[in-house]
């Protein structure tokens, strides 16, 4: 069995799946509203880097945007359940399948971060009063990329999940200590440091007991990036889903629990137990997280307004997915939901909640409101418009799709 050609043969198919939706995605006037975005943020980016406000904290920017795009380290496989049986007896060839999706991976993510990098560049060679030289800056990056890289795949194999759970907070650690080293401290030090704690980094990932193929881990893994292709697809086209993670998450296990148990109810407080426990959370604090250290960071200027309103439209487009979670469940066919109710709860529970991303990702801003109250005002004005045109939209699909299905 050629298991390259296994590989290249799986990755086509499932892109084959993909590609039919992307027509749809670019009709839905994505292409349009992504150009728009494109000229204003060159015209934005131009403009601050000719004119670049004063204490600009762009070490600071530079690691809370590199960092996530250094450490993310995801690898397709394209394994399947039948996989356990059929592929068992090439267990030990199985690395000639897994080393081009490993390399693909690296190959495509290495080069986003250094497109970023060098968009990045101009307002930090502008901006920092000791700035790193570029080619430097792209090797150690490529370093840390790859040693992320090798430290995820080692995750997925080891046989504790506890230990593979602590690995990956070590690895996190690792990137953001040597990222921030190298924007921080001498050049000398910083390359002994980086070169330390990565071997020190390796050294332990040679402890833990590991699986050759760790078969079951994987294919999950498999179905669930397979699904987030799918949820994204979902926000402009109707797509087959697919299986999604369940998370525990006890912490948030009330939520939902004050709505009352009614009909009227019932779908609404089924969409906030699943919010709750699905990816689409993990992306919206993600995303809320990320969203508002950088308004912070920029707190004193326009950046901050483009920031919040950019992080609060990707909080309304991932809540927008969940009207896709339960649409061919079928308890929703036994259970007696009156007529209309349902639309009424998605509607309801999306707004409330990106409501509620919209307050909390304000509330960076109250820190300038007494040198920039225009600004802080302005912008806590626009997020509310952009929240409750999201829910505008979200009602005239709905009553679209109402009367296609009469």
């Amino acid at each position: 069995m050629n298991l390259k050609e296994l590989f290249a043969k799986r990755r086509g198919q499932f892109w084959g799946e993909i590609l039919p939706y992307l027509g749809y995605v670019i009709q839905s006037g994505v292409a349009f509203v992504f150009l728009f975005v494109l000229i204003a943020f060159s015209a934005w980016y131009t403009s601050i880097v000719q004119n670049v406000p004063q204490g600009l904290p762009i070490r600071w920017i530079m690691l809370a945007v590199l960092f996530p795009l250094a450490v993310n380290s995801s690898v397709r496989t394209y394994l399947r359940s039948a996989d356990t049986v059929f592929l068992l007896p090439q267990e030990s060839r199985m690395k000639q399948y897994f080393v081009k999706g490993w390399v693909s991976g690296v190959v495509y993510k290495t080069a986003l971060l250094l497109v970023v990098l060098l968009i990045l560049w101009p307002l930090y060679i502008r901006s920092d009063s000791e700035p790193k030289l570029l080619l430097p800056t792209v090797l150690v990056l490529i370093v840390l990329k790859l040693a992320s890289s090798y430290g995820s795949w080692k995750e997925q194999l080891m046989v504790s999940r506890s230990a593979a759970g602590a690995f990956r907070a070590l690895r996190w650690a690792v990137t953001a200590l040597s990222l921030a080293s190298w924007l921080w401290s001498p050049v000398f030090g910083s390359l002994l440091f980086i070169a330390l704690i990565h071997l020190t980094y390796w050294a332990a990932l040679r402890v833990p007991v590991k699986h050759f193929v760790a078969w079951e881990r994987l294919i999950q893994v498999e179905k669930r990036q397979a699904a987030r292709v799918m949820m994204v697809l979902s926000w402009f086209v109707d797509v087959p889903q697919r299986e999604q993670r369940v998370y525990a998450r006890k912490w948030l296990s009330r939520w939902g629990s004050g709505i009352p148990w009614r009909k009227e109810t019932a779908y609404r407080f089924l969409l906030a137990k699943s919010l709750a426990r699905s990816d689409i959370f993990g992306i919206l604090f993600r995303v809320g997280v990320l969203g508002a250290l950088l308004v912070w960071l920029t707190r004193d200027s326009l950046a901050s307004a483009a920031v919040y309103l950019v992080c609060l439209m990707i909080a309304g487009l991932q809540l927008s997915s969940l009207r896709k979670l339960h649409r061919e469940s079928f308890w929703l066919h036994v259970y007696p939901l009156p007529e209309g109710t349902r639309r009424q709860n998605e509607v309801k529970l999306v707004f409330q909640v990106q409501l509620l991303w919209a307050v909390l990702l304000w509330i960076p801003l109250l820190f300038s409101i007494s040198t920039k109250p225009g600004l802080v005002l302005g912008t806590g004005c626009a997020g509310l418009l952009l929240v409750f045109l999201f829910r505008m939209a979200a009602l005239r699909r709905g009553k679209r799709e109402d009367e296609d299905d009469l």
